[in-house]
């Protein structure tokens, strides 16, 4: 049997972490994964740890219903949940980056994009970067086109 591509891979540990899935989690990353979080200066060693906070992430890390998931087209944009919509997965070889959009318990929508990096089949590396929303500047208003995100 051949190895996934890092595509597969990628597109399996998104689906494992939008469905909470964690056995599947579980089986798609490297036992020394290093997930880092550059706003909170926080870096994640190792498989155990980063299913311990997947686990124990307060009021859950979202939910989907089945059959939800879907690739829309050649593009690989992704259509899921309103809790965690994967918008964008580009890449190559081995380093993917994914884009997406959260919406927290609390109500609040944050963008995220996140680099992952694939080694052996496994995910290895990831770094994610969480954004959330802020009013225009004025300034710029001459300048741009507003749209809703």
């Amino acid at each position: 049997m051949s190895e996934p591509s890092g595509r597969e891979v990628v597109e399996r540990f998104v689906r494992a972490i939008v469905e909470k899935d964690f056995d599947a989690a579980e089986s798609i990353l490297a036992d020394d994964i290093i997930d880092e979080m550059p706003q909170s200066g926080e870096r994640i060693r190792g498989k155990a740890n980063w299913l311990a906070i997947a686990r124990n992430y307060p009021g859950g890390v979202g939910t989907v219903e089945p059959g939800s998931i879907k690739v829309v087209g050649a593009d690989d944009k992704w259509v899921l949940t309103p809790s965690f919509s994967v918008l964008r997965i580009e890449g190559s070889g081995n380093v993917f980056t994914y884009a997406g959009t959260m919406r927290y318990a609390d109500g609040q929508t944050w963008q995220s994009v996140a680099i992952v990096e694939v080694r052996d089949g496994k995910v290895a590396r990831t770094t994610t970067w969480y954004a959330a929303p802020f009013e225009a500047p004025a300034w710029r208003a001459p300048f741009v086109e507003r749209f809703t995100p």
